[in-house]
């Protein structure tokens, strides 16, 4: 898999060569069709003012001006950094299938940019870590293939692993969209068993396969940004209500660095505490964060999170009273 930007410094490179290459040259190098060289030939020529002509007689390509440099293009080091991060996000969150061609479009980029614009990979990746904790690996087939799905519209045959009930079952989806939280991958899809839109974990798929003769039409209704209003980080409820936390004065100073969801309102208290309002369906995983922060928030409202919060620390604290 070549990427245009690979394929536009290759081109770039055989021409001033003098070795008047062909279409074909590139077409056997890339495994891709006529088209797209002569789309990308083209592209050098209107949009960089490259000084592209073909040779009849040489039946290849050559610069009618020898000193044109497709290093005129203006990359500075903040663009080589960029793209720098970008290969480390998608070896994080992607995998290594689709890190590769970035990692050598990069180099063949630095390679021939000017000597006073030049990075290091190895430098900078001792500058550099992401780290993505702990995390479920996903498979990059099943990313790719749930891809194609979502792009040309066929549903998908997938065994599924339920962790809360801890079975396996096979569900026929319609894919509409991915996204990654915290490192790992999810799917949002329309469930034909259950009659409406789930999510799913990647990495609990156990197998899949497009339905290549059927197809959908997604739900004209949906929209990522209206469904993750109704979600709180990984996890999505369809009933909302609002959420009302009093954070500490210790913990305030950290939760006013971050904005946790999108409706998220902060409140400042005289005494230096915080009052924190959003609306979600997701009132479990926002259960969980709460408790993350122990006695440094109280739940204000909903009522029965309140009590919920409550129940779960008395039976964690009756583990440790029974171990004694």
């Amino acid at each position: 898999m070549s990427t245009k930007l690979e394929r536009l410094f290759y081109i770039d490179a055989l021409i001033h060569d003098g070795s008047y290459p062909s279409a074909k040259t590139f077409m056997e190098r890339f495994e891709v069709s006529e088209r797209t060289i002569l789309n990308d030939i083209q592209f050098l020529k209107d949009r960089l003012n490259a000084p592209i002509q073909y040779s009849r007689a040489q039946r290849g390509y050559f610069y009618t001006d020898s000193s044109w440099r497709l290093s005129t293009f203006p990359v500075t080091e903040g663009d080589l950094l960029a793209f720098f991060l970008s290969i480390e996000l998608t070896h994080r969150y992607l995998g290594t299938p689709f890190e590769q061609p970035l990692r050598d479009s990069m180099q063949r980029l630095s390679n021939i940019l000017p000597d006073k614009v030049q990075i290091s990979i190895s430098e900078l990746s001792s500058h550099y870590s992401v780290r993505t904790g702990a995390t479920a690996e996903t498979n990059s087939e099943t990313l790719l293939t749930l891809q194609k799905a979502i792009q040309d519209q066929h549903p998908v045959n997938m065994l599924y692993f339920t962790a809360q009930r801890g079975q396996e079952t096979e569900r026929i989806v319609h894919p509409y969209h991915l996204f990654n939280m915290r490192g790992e991958w999810h799917l949002i899809a329309f469930d034909r068993f259950r009659q409406g839109v789930r999510q799913f974990a990647l990495p609990r798929i156990r197998a899949l396969h497009i339905l290549d003769e059927e197809t959908f039409e997604t739900d004209s209704t949906f929209s990522p940004e209206y469904y993750f209003k109704k979600s709180f980080q990984s996890e999505h409820g369809e009933n909302t209500v609002e959420v009302t936390l009093l954070f500490d004065a210790y913990q305030a100073r950290y939760i006013r660095e971050r904005a946790y969801h999108s409706s998220q309102k902060l409140e400042e208290q005289p005494d230096g505490t915080v009052i924190m309002r959003f609306s979600t369906g997701a009132i479990g995983e926002v259960q969980r964060w709460i408790m993350s922060y122990g006695s440094h928030v109280r739940v204000l409202a909903p009522k029965s999170l309140a009590e919920s919060v409550i129940s779960e620390f008395r039976a964690g604290l009756q583990q440790y009273d029974d171990s004694q």
